[in-house]
C-alpha cells in the first residue's frame, strides 16, 4: 500500500472538513459510548428584516459548552444585551447537561465582560500584535 500524501493548504474543502469531523466524532462516540454534540446559537435579529445582527455561536459536547464566537455591533454594546445573550447561551448549556463552559477571547476584545459574568481565566498565550494575548476562560455551570 502506498503512503498517503500530506497536503498543506489554506483552502478547506467541505468534504475535507466533513471527513475529519466525522472521523473524530466516530472515534469519540466509540470511546465514550454516546454522542451528545450539538451546535448552539443565540442570535440577535433585526425585528424588521430578520437579518442577524450578532449573537453567540458554539456547541456542546461531552458535557462541556464551547463558546466559539460572540459579536455585537458597537451600537448594541453596553445595553445589557450581551449579558442576556451570554446568560441564555449558558442556560441552554445547563439544559443540555453541560457541567462547565469554555471560551477564548483576545486581550483587546472582552475578557472584562466575561469576568463580570462569572467566567475565570485559566490560561493566556501571547500573540500578535505585540502586547496582545489570547485568554482562555471557563465557567462552572
Amino acid at each position: 500500500m502506498r503512503k498517503p500524501d500530506i497536503v498543506v493548504t489554506n483552502v478547506i474543502e467541505p468534504a475535507a472538513r466533513k471527513a475529519i469531523s466525522e472521523g473524530l466524532d466516530s472515534f469519540n462516540d466509540e470511546v465514550t459510548g454516546y454522542s451528545d454534540r450539538q451546535p448552539l446559537a443565540v442570535l440577535v435579529q433585526d425585528p424588521d428584516t430578520g437579518s442577524t445582527l450578532g449573537g453567540a455561536v458554539g456547541r456542546s459536547s461531552l458535557g462541556l459548552l464551547f463558546l466559539d464566537l460572540f459579536y455585537l455591533p458597537r451600537s448594541l454594546r453596553g445595553s445589557g444585551l450581551g449579558t442576556k445573550i451570554l446568560q441564555q447561551f449558558e442556560a441552554e448549556g445547563r439544559r443540555r447537561g453541560c457541567r462547565s463552559a469554555m471560551l477564548y477571547t483576545v486581550s483587546f476584545q472582552a475578557p472584562g465582560f466575561y469576568e463580570r459574568c462569572g467566567w475565570r481565566k485559566f490560561g493566556e498565550i501571547a500573540c500578535d500584535p505585540a502586547g496582545t494575548s489570547r485568554i482562555f476562560m471557563t465557567k462552572e455551570l
